[in-house]
């Protein structure tokens, strides 16, 4: 129940273009403290943060010795459009630098900003230039404009690590990418991204959301992941594999569409079957390109959603086993 409810709630997000989750800085800290080492000397672009009120911006001010940042660029898109009491006039998009001068805030005002000229959004020739002149980009970007967004980083060559909805691996620009090696899940997903502030004209449905202390609103969607381009620790990790295929083939069906077997969940890939599995796209977080090739995704030989006797299970990803030879 709870998990249908977050899930609309997404949904109805990415069908109304309305994407104000606020990611709280203690899931931050927890993805962050993996990737330490690879921001020296680095300028962070936080391109979807308004610095007064961003936990990503918090974050790398707060730790911006510890990472022996360069500088902090935060920006954000305010939409122009006059309203009934002021017609003529309209919010600006704007972006705040941060060097770790003391000179400088840490909780920055509007009187500290630099207003953007146009009608700002990440897509603009302004945050292009801001966006040229970083390092890595640390954010959580629209959901409804996830694939535009991703591609974007990679046309410029930039470092990246942010967080997206689980579905967003099935879009086929993503997938691509992580097939290629070129782009990977980060450490943390679903239960592990624990909470989102929205704002106040956002529904609160399920169990799994609450108003704090501070009368902000938090959900759990359960749903999110980290997507980067950054090396971590499990990139290399050997996915332990514990069952045999053998005299228990009952449990590996084959599909109607494509010569290869029907792995449920990721725990239960053989580790002596040699063909190709179709796995959930959840694998994708214990993924080693050493020990596993990625053939395809979700369709069969007919360029159908995989069958077994008829009946698609969920998305499933074409995988094999390098380690296995014969």
């Amino acid at each position: 129940m709870t998990r249908k409810a977050t899930n609309k709630l997404l949904q109805k997000a990415k069908e109304a273009k309305s994407d104000e989750f606020y990611t709280q800085v203690s899931d931050i800290e927890r993805e962050l403290q993996y990737y330490e080492d690879q921001f020296k000397d680095k300028v962070v672009y936080c391109n979807c943060d308004d610095p007064r009120t961003s936990g990503f911006f918090k974050f790398f001010s707060s730790n911006f010795k510890k990472f022996g940042l360069k500088e902090i660029i935060s920006s954000c898109y305010k939409k122009q459009e006059g309203n009934l009491f002021n017609p003529t006039e309209f919010e600006r998009g704007f972006f705040y630098r941060y060097s770790g001068d003391t000179s400088e805030k840490k909780e920055p005002t509007l009187d500290d900003v630099t207003y953007f000229n146009g009608d700002w959004d990440f897509r603009s020739p302004e945050s292009i230039e801001l966006l040229l002149q970083s390092d890595v980009v640390v954010t959580n970007p629209p959901f409804s404009l996830f694939r535009e967004y991703v591609q974007q980083l990679v046309k410029y060559n930039k470092k990246f690590l942010i967080i997206g909805n689980i579905n967003a691996i099935t879009y086929k620009e993503i997938f691509k990418l992580i097939q290629e090696d070129k782009i990977r899940l980060g450490i943390h997903l679903g239960r592990g991204i624990s909470w989102f502030i929205v704002p106040e004209h956002y529904e609160l449905y399920g169990t799994e959301t609450y108003i704090n202390d501070f009368w902000q609103r938090i959900i759990s969607p359960n749903n999110c992941l980290w997507l980067t381009n950054l090396e971590n620790f499990q990139r290399y990790e050997n996915l332990p594999l514990t069952k045999s295929y053998f005299w228990n083939e009952i449990n590996y069906p084959r599909y109607d569409n494509y010569d290869g077997i029907n792995v449920n969940k990721t725990k239960d890939i053989p580790y002596d079957y040699s063909g190709t599995m179709g796995v959930p796209i959840t694998f994708l977080h214990k993924y080693n390109p050493k020990q596993f090739e990625i053939i395809k995704f979700r369709k069969g030989d007919d360029e159908r959603d995989l069958s077994i006797n008829g009946v698609c299970p969920y998305f499933r990803i074409l995988i094999k086993n390098k380690h296995i030879a014969w």
